[in-house]
Protein backbone atom coordinates (compact mmCIF):
# COMPACT_ATOMS: atom_id res chain seq x y z
CA UNK A 1 0.00 0.00 0.00
CA UNK A 2 0.99 3.68 -0.66
CA UNK A 3 0.43 5.63 2.29
CA UNK A 4 0.96 9.37 2.55
CA UNK A 5 1.99 11.72 5.41
CA UNK A 6 1.66 15.21 5.36
CA UNK A 7 2.64 18.66 6.88
CA UNK A 8 0.00 19.72 9.47
CA UNK A 9 -1.46 22.88 8.23
CA UNK A 10 -3.72 23.88 11.72
CA UNK A 11 -2.77 27.01 13.45
CA UNK A 12 0.53 25.68 15.44
CA UNK A 13 -0.07 22.41 14.95
CA UNK A 14 3.64 20.96 14.54
CA UNK A 15 2.85 17.14 14.99
CA UNK A 16 3.16 14.69 12.18
CA UNK A 17 1.20 11.70 11.24
CA UNK A 18 4.51 9.17 11.42
CA UNK A 19 7.74 9.20 12.71
CA UNK A 20 10.63 7.69 10.61
CA UNK A 21 10.72 4.73 13.08
CA UNK A 22 7.32 4.37 12.19
CA UNK A 23 7.75 4.64 8.66
CA UNK A 24 10.36 2.30 8.52
CA UNK A 25 8.15 -0.65 9.78
CA UNK A 26 6.02 0.04 7.19
CA UNK A 27 8.64 -0.09 4.82
CA UNK A 28 9.99 -3.19 5.98
CA UNK A 29 6.87 -5.09 5.68
CA UNK A 30 6.83 -3.88 1.57
CA UNK A 31 4.43 -0.58 1.74
CA UNK A 32 5.73 2.37 0.23
CA UNK A 33 5.66 5.58 2.12
CA UNK A 34 5.64 9.22 0.73
CA UNK A 35 6.45 12.14 2.25
CA UNK A 36 5.59 16.13 2.31
CA UNK A 37 8.67 17.85 2.71
CA UNK A 38 9.22 19.40 5.68
CA UNK A 39 6.26 17.45 7.44
CA UNK A 40 8.74 16.12 10.40
CA UNK A 41 10.68 19.46 10.96
CA UNK A 42 8.55 21.07 13.99
CA UNK A 43 9.32 17.85 16.10
CA UNK A 44 13.30 17.78 14.66
CA UNK A 45 12.95 15.04 11.73
CA UNK A 46 14.13 16.36 8.74
CA UNK A 47 13.68 14.93 4.92
CA UNK A 48 16.83 13.55 5.34
CA UNK A 49 15.25 11.24 8.37
CA UNK A 50 12.61 10.10 6.42
CA UNK A 51 14.15 9.27 3.17
CA UNK A 52 17.14 7.34 5.38
CA UNK A 53 14.25 5.01 6.17
CA UNK A 54 12.77 4.14 2.54
CA UNK A 55 10.44 6.98 2.06
CA UNK A 56 9.96 8.75 -0.82
CA UNK A 57 9.54 12.83 -0.58
CA UNK A 58 6.69 14.82 -2.74
CA UNK A 59 7.06 18.45 -2.52
CA UNK A 60 3.49 19.20 -2.23
CA UNK A 61 0.86 18.13 -0.51
CA UNK A 62 -1.34 17.60 -3.22
CA UNK A 63 1.29 15.11 -4.51
CA UNK A 64 0.52 13.33 -1.71
CA UNK A 65 -3.28 13.48 -1.51
CA UNK A 66 -2.86 12.59 -5.33
CA UNK A 67 -0.80 9.58 -4.86
CA UNK A 68 -1.40 7.55 -1.34
CA UNK A 69 -4.19 4.66 -0.57
CA UNK A 70 -4.26 6.02 2.74
CA UNK A 71 -3.53 9.44 4.25
CA UNK A 72 -2.14 9.25 7.82
CA UNK A 73 -2.44 12.45 9.77
CA UNK A 74 -2.84 13.92 13.21
CA UNK A 75 -5.62 16.78 12.83
CA UNK A 76 -8.53 16.75 10.80
CA UNK A 77 -8.52 17.98 7.50
CA UNK A 78 -9.13 21.36 6.89
CA UNK A 79 -11.24 22.46 3.75
CA UNK A 80 -8.62 22.77 1.37
CA UNK A 81 -6.88 19.41 2.32
CA UNK A 82 -11.10 17.73 2.20
CA UNK A 83 -11.29 19.54 -1.14
CA UNK A 84 -7.97 16.76 -2.52
CA UNK A 85 -9.31 13.45 -0.94
CA UNK A 86 -10.26 11.17 -3.41
CA UNK A 87 -13.17 8.71 -3.61
CA UNK A 88 -12.60 5.30 -1.70
CA UNK A 89 -9.32 7.00 -0.21
CA UNK A 90 -8.60 6.03 3.38
CA UNK A 91 -8.30 9.03 6.11
CA UNK A 92 -6.74 8.02 9.19
CA UNK A 93 -6.67 10.81 11.73
CA UNK A 94 -8.66 12.62 14.48
CA UNK A 95 -12.05 13.66 13.23
CA UNK A 96 -14.23 15.02 16.15
CA UNK A 97 -17.10 15.06 13.68
CA UNK A 98 -20.19 16.14 15.88
CA UNK A 99 -19.35 19.37 16.57
CA UNK A 100 -18.30 20.22 12.66
CA UNK A 101 -20.78 19.52 10.14
CA UNK A 102 -19.08 21.50 7.71
CA UNK A 103 -16.21 18.91 7.58
CA UNK A 104 -18.66 15.88 7.83
CA UNK A 105 -20.13 17.13 4.70
CA UNK A 106 -17.73 17.64 3.32
CA UNK A 107 -15.86 14.18 3.81
CA UNK A 108 -19.65 12.95 2.95
CA UNK A 109 -18.90 14.76 -0.73
CA UNK A 110 -15.82 13.07 -0.87
CA UNK A 111 -16.80 9.28 -0.41
CA UNK A 112 -13.68 8.92 1.10
CA UNK A 113 -12.92 6.17 4.05
CA UNK A 114 -12.71 8.35 6.83
CA UNK A 115 -11.38 6.46 9.93
CA UNK A 116 -11.21 8.45 13.04
CA UNK A 117 -8.94 7.97 15.94
CA UNK A 118 -11.28 9.49 18.83
CA UNK A 119 -13.65 6.37 18.34
CA UNK A 120 -12.01 3.48 17.40
CA UNK A 121 -12.12 1.44 20.94
CA UNK A 122 -10.12 -1.40 23.18
CA UNK A 123 -11.09 -3.62 25.71
CA UNK A 124 -9.85 -3.44 29.27
CA UNK A 125 -9.21 -0.94 32.21
CA UNK A 126 -12.09 -2.75 33.77
CA UNK A 127 -14.60 -0.63 31.65
CA UNK A 128 -16.83 -1.56 28.42
CA UNK A 129 -14.31 -0.20 26.39
CA UNK A 130 -11.16 2.59 26.54
CA UNK A 131 -10.23 4.58 23.41
CA UNK A 132 -6.68 3.64 22.51
CA UNK A 133 -5.64 6.57 20.18
CA UNK A 134 -7.54 9.29 22.42
CA UNK A 135 -5.48 8.16 25.91
CA UNK A 136 -2.06 9.49 24.67
CA UNK A 137 -3.58 12.99 23.57
CA UNK A 138 -5.75 12.67 26.52
CA UNK A 139 -2.98 11.88 28.90
CA UNK A 140 -1.08 14.69 27.59
CA UNK A 141 -4.19 17.42 27.76
CA UNK A 142 -4.64 16.27 31.27
CA UNK A 143 -1.14 16.69 32.37
CA UNK A 144 -1.22 20.49 30.33
CA UNK A 145 -4.41 21.73 31.29
CA UNK A 146 -3.04 22.03 35.30
CA UNK A 147 0.06 24.00 33.19
CA UNK A 148 -2.35 26.30 31.38
CA UNK A 149 -4.60 26.80 34.07
CA UNK A 150 -1.82 28.16 36.47
CA UNK A 151 -0.84 30.53 34.02
CA UNK A 152 -4.86 32.09 33.87
CA UNK A 153 -4.33 32.45 37.51
CA UNK A 154 -2.09 34.90 37.44
CA UNK A 155 -2.86 38.75 37.23
CA UNK A 156 -0.78 39.49 34.15
CA UNK A 157 -2.99 37.32 32.50
CA UNK A 158 -6.80 38.25 33.74
CA UNK A 159 -6.57 35.95 36.63
CA UNK A 160 -7.01 36.87 40.60
CA UNK A 161 -2.97 36.76 40.94
CA UNK A 162 -3.62 33.27 43.06
CA UNK A 163 -0.55 30.71 42.80
CA UNK A 164 -2.05 27.30 42.60
CA UNK A 165 -0.21 25.61 45.14
CA UNK A 166 -0.32 28.31 47.44
CA UNK A 167 2.48 28.82 50.12
CA UNK A 168 2.88 27.89 54.08
CA UNK A 169 0.39 30.16 55.86
CA UNK A 170 -1.69 30.82 52.54
CA UNK A 171 -4.42 28.55 51.62
CA UNK A 172 -3.74 26.29 47.94
CA UNK A 173 -6.30 27.07 45.09
CA UNK A 174 -9.41 25.04 44.97
CA UNK A 175 -9.42 23.15 41.75
CA UNK A 176 -12.53 21.59 40.39
CA UNK A 177 -12.00 18.38 37.46
CA UNK A 178 -15.52 17.61 35.58
CA UNK A 179 -14.88 14.18 34.36
CA UNK A 180 -12.80 11.38 35.78
CA UNK A 181 -11.80 9.69 32.60
CA UNK A 182 -8.38 9.74 30.90
CA UNK A 183 -8.07 13.55 31.22
CA UNK A 184 -9.88 13.94 34.77
CA UNK A 185 -7.15 11.42 36.34
CA UNK A 186 -4.41 13.15 34.70
CA UNK A 187 -5.24 16.60 35.34
CA UNK A 188 -5.60 15.70 39.33
CA UNK A 189 -2.51 14.01 39.59
CA UNK A 190 -0.81 16.74 38.70
CA UNK A 191 -2.72 19.45 40.62
CA UNK A 192 -2.63 17.43 43.44
CA UNK A 193 1.75 17.38 42.76
CA UNK A 194 1.72 20.34 42.87
CA UNK A 195 -0.38 21.06 46.47
CA UNK A 196 -3.70 22.40 45.23
CA UNK A 197 -7.16 21.92 46.51
CA UNK A 198 -8.12 19.01 44.39
CA UNK A 199 -12.12 18.10 43.66
CA UNK A 200 -13.34 15.75 40.84
CA UNK A 201 -16.96 15.32 40.07
CA UNK A 202 -18.39 12.16 38.23
CA UNK A 203 -21.39 10.29 37.63
CA UNK A 204 -19.96 6.78 37.87
CA UNK A 205 -19.59 5.61 41.55
CA UNK A 206 -17.43 3.39 39.94
CA UNK A 207 -14.73 5.45 38.48
CA UNK A 208 -14.68 8.14 41.72
CA UNK A 209 -13.79 4.60 43.83
CA UNK A 210 -10.82 4.04 41.21
CA UNK A 211 -10.14 7.65 41.70
CA UNK A 212 -10.66 7.52 45.36
CA UNK A 213 -8.07 4.45 45.40
CA UNK A 214 -5.53 5.28 43.08
CA UNK A 215 -5.00 9.02 44.51
CA UNK A 216 -5.67 9.00 48.09
CA UNK A 217 -3.54 5.99 48.60
CA UNK A 218 -0.62 7.90 47.06
CA UNK A 219 1.99 9.93 48.74
CA UNK A 220 1.01 12.98 46.46
CA UNK A 221 0.79 15.98 48.78
CA UNK A 222 -2.85 16.25 49.17
CA UNK A 223 -5.78 14.03 49.11
CA UNK A 224 -8.47 14.18 46.05
CA UNK A 225 -12.19 14.52 46.95
CA UNK A 226 -14.61 12.62 44.71
CA UNK A 227 -18.02 13.54 44.35
CA UNK A 228 -21.05 12.45 42.54
CA UNK A 229 -22.05 14.68 39.77
CA UNK A 230 -25.11 16.26 40.74
CA UNK A 231 -26.72 19.42 39.34
CA UNK A 232 -26.20 20.78 42.66
CA UNK A 233 -22.80 19.38 43.46
CA UNK A 234 -22.21 20.79 40.23
CA UNK A 235 -23.46 24.56 40.86
CA UNK A 236 -21.41 24.44 44.49
CA UNK A 237 -18.01 23.48 43.41
CA UNK A 238 -17.91 25.41 39.89
CA UNK A 239 -19.14 28.66 42.19
CA UNK A 240 -16.56 28.04 44.81
CA UNK A 241 -13.74 27.17 42.41
CA UNK A 242 -10.36 29.43 41.39
CA UNK A 243 -9.69 26.89 38.65
CA UNK A 244 -12.57 24.61 36.22
CA UNK A 245 -11.15 21.55 34.19
CA UNK A 246 -13.57 20.63 31.68
CA UNK A 247 -12.95 17.00 31.09
CA UNK A 248 -15.72 15.33 29.94
CA UNK A 249 -16.25 12.92 26.72
CA UNK A 250 -19.02 11.10 25.19
CA UNK A 251 -17.38 9.33 22.60
CA UNK A 252 -18.04 10.52 18.98
CA UNK A 253 -20.84 12.77 20.14
CA UNK A 254 -21.02 16.04 21.15
CA UNK A 255 -19.73 17.27 24.64
CA UNK A 256 -22.68 18.28 27.16
CA UNK A 257 -22.85 22.34 28.14
CA UNK A 258 -22.59 21.45 31.61
CA UNK A 259 -21.76 25.07 32.68
CA UNK A 260 -24.28 27.28 32.25
CA UNK A 261 -23.73 30.81 31.60
CA UNK A 262 -25.89 32.03 34.22
CA UNK A 263 -22.50 29.63 36.32
CA UNK A 264 -19.92 31.51 34.58
CA UNK A 265 -21.76 34.89 35.60
CA UNK A 266 -21.77 33.73 39.33
CA UNK A 267 -17.99 32.53 39.57
CA UNK A 268 -15.25 34.42 41.63
CA UNK A 269 -13.80 37.13 39.41
CA UNK A 270 -10.88 36.21 38.31
CA UNK A 271 -10.98 32.55 38.44
CA UNK A 272 -10.13 29.93 35.39
CA UNK A 273 -11.57 27.59 33.22
CA UNK A 274 -9.81 25.10 31.16
CA UNK A 275 -11.94 23.52 28.50
CA UNK A 276 -10.51 20.23 27.47
CA UNK A 277 -13.62 18.91 25.85
CA UNK A 278 -13.48 21.88 22.97
CA UNK A 279 -12.68 19.72 20.19
CA UNK A 280 -16.02 18.40 20.87
CA UNK A 281 -17.42 21.27 21.09
CA UNK A 282 -16.97 22.15 24.91
CA UNK A 283 -18.66 21.78 28.12
CA UNK A 284 -18.68 25.01 29.01
CA UNK A 285 -21.81 27.58 27.83
CA UNK A 286 -19.52 30.20 26.82
CA UNK A 287 -16.55 28.10 25.22
CA UNK A 288 -15.19 28.80 21.37
CA UNK A 289 -12.28 27.34 20.41
CA UNK A 290 -8.99 29.27 20.55
CA UNK A 291 -5.26 28.65 19.62
CA UNK A 292 -2.10 28.69 20.90
CA UNK A 293 -1.41 31.96 19.14
CA UNK A 294 -3.98 33.26 21.17
CA UNK A 295 -5.25 30.73 24.08
CA UNK A 296 -7.73 33.10 26.14
CA UNK A 297 -10.52 35.41 26.77
CA UNK A 298 -12.32 36.80 29.66
CA UNK A 299 -16.47 36.52 30.19
CA UNK A 300 -17.66 37.96 33.27
CA UNK A 301 -14.12 38.50 34.91
CA UNK A 302 -13.85 34.25 34.65
CA UNK A 303 -10.65 33.61 31.76
CA UNK A 304 -11.33 31.00 29.23
CA UNK A 305 -8.69 28.79 27.86
CA UNK A 306 -9.98 26.68 25.04
CA UNK A 307 -7.52 25.82 22.91
CA UNK A 308 -8.57 22.81 20.11
CA UNK A 309 -5.21 21.55 20.40
CA UNK A 310 -3.47 21.55 23.24
CA UNK A 311 -0.89 18.41 23.03
CA UNK A 312 0.12 20.52 19.83
CA UNK A 313 2.00 22.67 22.14
CA UNK A 314 4.42 19.75 23.26
CA UNK A 315 4.66 18.47 19.69
CA UNK A 316 7.63 15.69 20.03
CA UNK A 317 5.96 14.05 23.34
CA UNK A 318 2.66 14.20 21.80
CA UNK A 319 3.94 12.64 18.44
CA UNK A 320 5.67 9.32 19.80
CA UNK A 321 2.63 9.07 22.14
CA UNK A 322 0.25 9.08 19.66
CA UNK A 323 2.76 7.24 17.21
CA UNK A 324 3.14 4.19 19.72
CA UNK A 325 -0.74 3.81 19.64
CA UNK A 326 -1.75 4.51 16.34
CA UNK A 327 1.14 2.02 14.59
CA UNK A 328 -0.61 -0.93 15.06
CA UNK A 329 -3.67 0.00 13.15
CA UNK A 330 -1.59 1.58 10.46
CA UNK A 331 0.25 -1.76 9.84
CA UNK A 332 -3.55 -3.64 9.68
CA UNK A 333 -4.77 -1.87 7.47
CA UNK A 334 -2.14 -1.64 5.27
CA UNK A 335 -1.59 -5.45 5.40
CA UNK A 336 -5.10 -6.51 5.29
CA UNK A 337 -6.68 -4.11 3.55
CA UNK A 338 -9.70 -1.46 5.14
CA UNK A 339 -12.19 -3.61 4.61
CA UNK A 340 -10.67 -6.79 6.38
CA UNK A 341 -8.88 -4.46 8.78
CA UNK A 342 -12.25 -3.21 9.56
CA UNK A 343 -14.08 -6.42 9.82
CA UNK A 344 -12.04 -8.67 11.68
CA UNK A 345 -11.45 -5.92 14.19
CA UNK A 346 -15.04 -4.71 15.91
CA UNK A 347 -12.87 -1.92 17.54
CA UNK A 348 -11.00 -0.75 14.59
CA UNK A 349 -14.66 -0.98 13.41
CA UNK A 350 -15.67 2.03 15.66
CA UNK A 351 -13.43 3.96 13.98
CA UNK A 352 -15.39 4.28 10.88
CA UNK A 353 -17.19 7.73 10.72
CA UNK A 354 -17.84 7.68 7.30
CA UNK A 355 -17.73 5.74 4.27
CA UNK A 356 -18.14 6.42 0.61
CA UNK A 357 -20.63 9.17 1.55
CA UNK A 358 -22.48 7.32 4.46
CA UNK A 359 -21.79 8.50 8.09
CA UNK A 360 -22.00 5.15 10.04
CA UNK A 361 -20.87 6.47 13.72
CA UNK A 362 -24.15 6.93 15.31
CA UNK A 363 -23.38 9.35 17.30
CA UNK A 364 -22.12 11.53 14.68
CA UNK A 365 -25.44 11.27 13.10
CA UNK A 366 -27.13 11.55 15.90
CA UNK A 367 -25.60 14.70 17.27
CA UNK A 368 -25.54 16.52 13.44
CA UNK A 369 -29.03 15.20 12.60
CA UNK A 370 -27.43 13.07 9.55
CA UNK A 371 -28.41 9.61 8.27
CA UNK A 372 -26.54 6.56 9.77
CA UNK A 373 -25.42 3.54 8.33
CA UNK A 374 -24.50 0.60 10.19
CA UNK A 375 -20.73 0.19 9.21
CA UNK A 376 -20.26 -3.81 8.90
CA UNK A 377 -23.63 -4.14 6.91
CA UNK A 378 -21.94 -1.11 4.20
CA UNK A 379 -18.53 -2.88 4.00
CA UNK A 380 -20.53 -6.18 3.10
CA UNK A 381 -22.09 -5.03 0.76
Amino acid sequence: MLIGIVKEIKNHEYRVGMVPASVYELVQQGHQLMVETGAGMGIGFSDADYLAMGAEIAQTAAQVFSSAEMIVKVKEPLAEERALLREGQILFTYLHLAADKTQTEDLIHSKAVCIAYETVTSEGGGLPFSLPLLAPMSEVAGRMSVQAGAQCLEKSNGGSGLLLAGVPGVSPAKVVIIGGGVVGSNAAKIAMGMGANVTILDRSLDVLRRLDNQFNSSQLGSSLETLYASKDVLEQQVLAADLVIGAVLIPGAAAPKLVTVDMIKRMKAGSAVVDVAIDQGGCFATSHATTHADPTYIVDEVVHYCVANMPGAVPRTSTFALNNATLPYIVSIANKGYKAALLDDPHLLNGLNVYRGQVTCRSVADSLGLEFADAREVLNR
